[in-house]
């Protein structure tokens, strides 16, 4: 399978290379983060309203102290709407003052 040489394409082409299969619904977190957190709140209740990513948590990074939100989607990692969805949820960040952080693929284990 081809990925596109970009950061995402990377991180598609190690998860196929470890054996996941992109074929299937998966559960993809993104990371938003903030240097406040009432603005991570207010992230929260915004996306919170979205049908598209309904599980959040907020935890707040011991070593660097910025707030981190984690948004868990359930998609198909499909390149483009991987790429679609983070940029998505960092438009709705942005207007929060926080910025997105990348995402990853915790492969259930069988």
């Amino acid at each position: 399978m081809q990925f596109p040489n970009d950061d995402n394409g990377q991180l598609l082409s190690e998860i196929a290379a470890a054996g996941v299969d992109l074929s299937q619904m998966q559960n993809i977190d993104f990371y938003i983060l903030f240097e406040q957190k009432l603005n991570a709140e207010r992230f929260i209740e915004t996306i919170g309203k979205d049908e598209l990513a309904p599980k959040t948590q907020l935890g707040k990074c011991p070593d660097t102290g910025v707030w981190e939100v984690l948004t868990t989607v359930t998609m198909v990692p499909a390149h483009e709407l991987l790429s679609q969805t983070e940029q998505y949820l960092e438009s709705i960040a942005n207007s929060h003052e926080g910025y997105g952080d990348g995402w990853g693929l915790m492969a259930d284990e069988e």
